[in-house]
């Protein structure tokens, strides 16, 4: 995997909307943040920006992330929001500059996309993190958005985490690599999708019915996606909903059921998710997943 460079004070995060609309007023605290981190941020064009539901048409949204992505003086791309907005520009997207000058790409949600694109075609390591709108909540003191700090610095990470009643035992190692479930059931079969053997996949999402968080994790189990896992990470499942005639399970036994015939290593409860409780992680690099009795720990790998 390829490795962006780690920042430096002084070097520029440059911030996109590549899907969803976010007001302007909203990432104000995440750019005084980042600057007060010794940063300089070049805001692009749609953020603010409002195309219905979009942060600008296709066209703008394209426009804006690949001059950011072109952009020698800037060393990282901070994805303001996700929402639903990149599949339909992501093979427009012209990546000749960035694989000769790879930067850090920032974010969740729809940008889990992007995140599998990087990896399966590029083979570029990037950040799977808080966005702009997660420094409203505590700023530079959330540990959550401190673990972003953390990461474009080039620090290791290691996260701890208790243990849950589902959680299967062991140790795995291998690539980390995942997102939002929604998005990894999306990019099956197309050029984005990824091979999970011997990798470590997470998990995380938000809004579903229960019944569809189900038929997602049958579409992975159908598609071969749980068969050769080196571990699971099943982030945050929230807000969930269940139908007018209850599904009859929570959503972390329906998706314990689709892998409790495996052997490797599960985790429920991570703190990934979209909620303030989202730690940073480097999709595409290295961890170790160590599960017992008394807790979790993922660690990044040297």
């Amino acid at each position: 995997m390829i490795i962006p460079p780690y920042l430096k004070k002084g070097d520029t995060i440059g911030i996109v909307c590549p899907s969803g609309y976010m007001p302007f007023e909203k990432a104000q605290t995440c750019i005084d943040t980042l600057q007060q981190w010794g940063y300089k941020v070049k805001v692009g064009k749609t953020l603010g920006n409002q195309s219905n539901y979009f942060s600008g048409t296709d066209e703008e949204r394209l426009a804006d992330l690949q001059a950011m992505l072109d952009d020698k003086s800037v060393h990282a791309i901070l994805c303001g929001r996700g929402g639903y907005g990149l599949s339909r520009i992501v093979d427009d997207i012209d990546f000749r500059h960035f694989k000769k000058h790879p930067k850090w790409i920032i974010g969740y949600s729809d940008i889990t996309l992007l995140h599998a694109h990087l990896y399966t075609k590029l083979k570029t390591a990037s950040l799977h993190s808080p966005m702009a709108a997660a420094f409203n909540d505590g700023g530079a003191k959330n540990e959550f958005v401190l673990s972003l700090k953390k990461a474009l610095e080039g620090k290791h990470s290691q996260y701890n985490t208790l243990p849950h009643a589902l959680n299967r035992k062991g140790v795995a190692q291998g690539e980390l690599i995942g997102g939002n479930l929604s998005l990894v059931i999306n990019i099956i079969g197309s050029v984005s999708d990824f091979k999970t053997k011997s990798t470590i996949l997470f998990l995380e999402d938000v809004g579903e019915y229960i019944y569809s968080v189900d038929r997602m994790m049958m579409q992975l189990k159908r598609a071969g996606k749980l068969d050769n896992l080196s571990g699971l990470v099943v982030g945050g499942f929230t807000d969930m909903k269940d139908t007018t005639i209850p599904f009859g399970q929570n959503v972390y036994d329906a998706i314990y059921d689709k892998v409790k015939e495996y052997s490797y290593p599960v985790c429920f409860d991570f703190p990934v998710s979209h909620t303030d409780r989202n730690y940073a992680l480097k999709v595409g690099v290295n961890h170790e997943l160590t599960i017992n009795k008394t807790k979790v720990l993922l660690k990044e790998l040297h």
